[in-house]
């Protein structure tokens, strides 16, 4: 088998013979007899500016390349020194790609930034929107679940009843009253009860042709007559001019009343119908030196809270109450009596 070295050396031997063929022979012998015979005797002759032609030199070098890559193939003769100089030029490498990097971070850097930034406004545009979708749906759900509440209490109660819908409210703080959607035309009169799914809410106190005046509980000085369900103590329960407020006038300070007590209506004078909720009982204050004591309830149905209410129907008239005597008349009475 030949060497690497052999092969080398007859290869660099053809390379010569092949230069010798591509020049005449006196060439090598006589090399001044080329000189151009017009050169100036003031210029100096340079031997080294005449050698092989171009052509010649690129055979050579690609002749000599392929022998190179031909032994490294075959020998392996130039691992170590490839691997030398790819140590010693990766830093000349990375420092010309250096600029080019950086470059290339920095617009990542800023896309992904504006990326971002388009997201971010992105996802709060759908916060928002989904934050108010959300308030809607809950709105949705609670009148969804009063409305089935009214429902099944409109077929438990031995009453007809009508569902309105809140349509105004009274633009005076310190009046407690809603307008509602029904009216004579749908067979409203005054006095009905209107309540919605916990409890008594007020009382029809004017009439439209197509709307419907509700005087809430809580207004001031509007009485209800009312018994408190554990111990069936009657009372009148009247309204303070405020929306979470009722209270117990001439209560003595030892009536069996407590905290927590439920007040229903009593029935009596024929405005309510008996057993309907109307508040519960949140502070009791007695004090030896007054004869009443001052009572505080809260009333259980929405008076400020729902949109949309029951009408019961009207209750049947009472017989008429008798006129009261004048004083003097009853004063003559028990002086006859007295004879």
């Amino acid at each position: 088998m030949v060497s690497g070295a052999a092969l080398c050396a007859s290869v660099v031997s053809g390379v010569e013979l092949f230069f010798h063929s591509l020049l005449p022979t006196d060439y090598w012998l006589f090399p001044t007899y080329y000189l151009p015979a017009q050169m100036d005797s003031t210029q100096t002759f340079q031997v080294f500016d005449r050698g092989p032609s171009p052509a010649a030199r690129l055979v050579f070098f690609a002749v000599l390349s392929l022998l190179l890559m031909f032994v490294d193939a075959r020998y392996r003769y130039l691992e170590s020194t490839r691997s030398v100089l790819s140590v010693l030029v990766s830093p000349m490498q990375r420092l010309a790609t250096l600029p080019g990097v950086l470059w290339q971070d920095a617009s990542d850097f800023f896309v992904r930034q504006r990326t971002l930034l388009e997201e971010n406004r992105a996802l709060h545009r759908q916060h928002e929107t989904d934050t108010a979708q959300l308030v809607q749906w809950q709105s949705l759900l609670l009148e969804n679940q009063q409305l089935r509440n009214l429902t099944a209490l409109q077929r438990r109660s031995q009453f007809t009843v009508q569902f309105a819908e809140i349509t105004y409210a009274e633009r005076d703080i310190f009046r407690r009253k809603v307008l509602i959607d029904k009216g004579s035309t749908n067979h409203i009169q005054a006095g009905q009860v209107v309540m919605d799914d916990k409890g008594i809410v007020g009382q029809i106190t004017r009439v439209y042709p197509w709307l419907s005046e509700v005087t809430l509980i809580t207004e001031k000085d509007h009485a209800v007559p009312v018994q408190v369900q554990r111990s069936g103590l009657r009372s009148v329960a009247f309204g303070a001019g405020d929306t979470s407020q009722l209270s117990l006038r001439y209560m003595p300070v030892s009536a069996d009343i407590l905290k927590g007590d439920v007040l229903v209506t009593s029935g009596i004078d024929g405005l309510y119908p008996p057993g309907m909720p109307v508040a519960r009982v949140e502070k009791i204050e007695r004090d030896a030196a007054y004869p009443f004591a001052r009572i505080v309830c809260s009333p259980i149905g929405g008076v400020d809270k729902h949109r949309f209410l029951m009408i019961l129907s009207a209750q049947p008239k009472l017989p008429e109450r008798p006129e009261e005597e004048p004083a003097a008349a009853r004063a003559k009475t028990r002086k006859a009596g007295g004879h």
